[in-house]
């Protein structure tokens, strides 16, 4: 029997279905092992949060167009019948995911469920005669994308935002305690003019942070202008009203900014931009992760053991910087779907194609894998221990990192008229490139050059761990 065949008859035959469990089983990790990390964006992104966001906007229009009193025989609802409305939203809870459910299996269409969803509800509240005000003038897709973006603001507001600012605010405050910590810098992977570890974490944070910024300025877009985004059935029904303002007003009711210009649907670059700021975030967030990676190989960092944990199923000694290595596969992962909703969202065949439809019930999937990388890079760097007496070592290893400083000093005392300062890199490169050279070493070659007595004294002073310049202070920048 050959080996596949082997491998084939170990497979057990005649196995129970996970599928038939009368226990729902999740397909994706985000909704299985961590669910947890992820489970205040289901409040935002998922799918029915996406149906009680557009039960909300169907009722706040319903609301706005009857207090407006824009259509001949309405007027403004009284407090109770707009309480009583609000309560359709504030109420959404499984019973209503149920329900819903239930309607759309016989509308096949799962806003005008939401309308008839609505409807159901009218009567109990003396508004039995407005049925037809519910989803008046609109299209699917003014009642889809004001409900995502009223949902994605609130997951970014409320969910990514403040893990993403709880991360940075942790990597800011290693950098201000690690901040004088001398390190040997390795451009190219080779030693090089050192730096401090605070200073490095300092350059992560200021990075990270201007992207939260930008993320801060996003402006969430909507548009209730048609099927068309001519306003054509609204001008059809009710000339005299001014349609432009009362969309405007209803969009910017929602917290939203208002597009005046759309075709069916609102054209959504506005996402395109948020998701590519999240993405640089998360590039960058995944460069760190690489470094602090690199950083625990070698020694710099030491991982505070999990008690009770296994670091290898095998090998007792290790502590695996795992977290790091999650984040990484997530921040991929989520950026792979940011790239492409980035892509697919600024595109759409004439006036409506349904590719973003699809692309959009994967927002949350995005959202939550990099939460979750947030999460893990946080409880990381909160286990990692500085090992100060490695970092000097490498320091002490690596004096011909001073040939930089030497080769300045003599330039500079050339530029002064010092005698003797000829060719100031050719010489250092003759002592330093492809040797070790330690403190005595360098010691006797800086006096054997004929500084003047200043520069000698600050040359023989100088040590790879003083050889920082103002890396410490640098890290004040981040309190500007």
């Amino acid at each position: 029997m050959s080996e596949s065949a082997n491998a084939s008859a170990r497979i057990p035959s005649g196995r129970k279905s996970l599928a038939a469990s009368s226990e729902h089983i999740a397909l994706g990790p985000l909704d299985g092992r961590y669910f947890g990390a992820v489970a205040p964006l289901v409040d935002y992104l998922s799918e029915a949060a996406l149906n009680r966001d557009r039960v909300g906007v169907e009722v706040e229009w319903f609301i706005h167009l009857s207090n407006s009193a824009a259509l001949p025989g309405t007027k403004p609802l009284s407090v109770e019948q707009q309480e009583g409305l609000r309560a359709i939203v504030t109420e959404f809870d499984t019973a209503s995911v149920t329900e819903l459910a239930g309607i759309e299996k016989v509308t096949f269409h799962d806003v005008k469920a939401v309308e008839y969803f609505i409807g159901n509800r009218l009567e109990a509240l003396g508004l039995e005669r407005l049925k037809p005000l519910v989803h008046f003038g609109c299209t699917s897709e003014d009642i889809n994308n004001l409900s995502y973006a009223v949902g994605i603001k609130g997951a970014v507001e409320d969910v990514w935002l403040p893990a993403a600012h709880a991360l940075v605010e942790k990597i800011a405050a290693m950098a201000e305690e690690n901040r004088a910590v001398p390190m040997l810098s390795r451009t190219h992977g080779q030693p090089a003019t050192p730096t401090t570890l605070g200073k490095e974490l300092a350059v992560t944070a200021f990075r990270l942070t201007r992207q939260l910024d930008r993320i801060t300025k996003t402006d969430f877009l909507g548009k209730i202008n048609g099927a068309t985004g001519t306003y054509a059935a609204h001008y059809a029904s009710v000339p005299e009203a001014d349609w432009q303002d009362i969309a405007k007003t209803f969009v910017e009711s929602l917290g939203l900014t208002w597009n005046p210009l759309t075709t069916q649907i609102e054209s959504h670059d506005w996402q395109a931009e948020l998701y590519a700021d999240m993405a640089r975030f998360n590039r960058i967030l995944h460069n760190l992760c690489t470094d602090v990676w690199s950083y625990i190989s070698i020694g710099y960092f030491a991982q505070v053991p999990v008690p009770g944990a296994t670091g290898s199923s095998t090998m007792p000694h290790k502590v695996n910087p795992i977290r790091f290595e999650n984040a990484e596969a997530n921040l991929e992962i989520s950026n792979a779907l940011l790239d492409t909703l980035g892509a697919t969202l600024v595109t759409s065949r004439w006036q409506r194609d349904l590719t973003d439809s699809s692309s959009q019930r994967n927002i949350g999937v995005a959202f939550g894998h990099s939460v979750l990388a947030i999460n893990n890079v946080l409880g990381g760097l909160g286990r990692l221990d500085t090992a100060e007496a490695v970092l000097a070592d490498d320091l002490d290893h690596n004096w011909e990192v001073l040939a930089e400083a030497i080769q300045m000093v003599m330039r500079a005392e050339a530029i002064a008229g010092v005698e003797g300062m000829q060719d100031p890199y050719e010489r250092l490169k003759d002592l330093t490139r492809g040797h070790r050279v330690d403190g005595a070493r360098m010691r006797e070659f800086v006096t054997g050059l004929g500084l003047s007595a200043d520069a000698q004294g600050r040359l023989l002073a100088l040590t790879p761990g003083k050889y920082i310049g103002i890396a410490d202070s640098l890290v004040d920048h981040l309190k500007k």
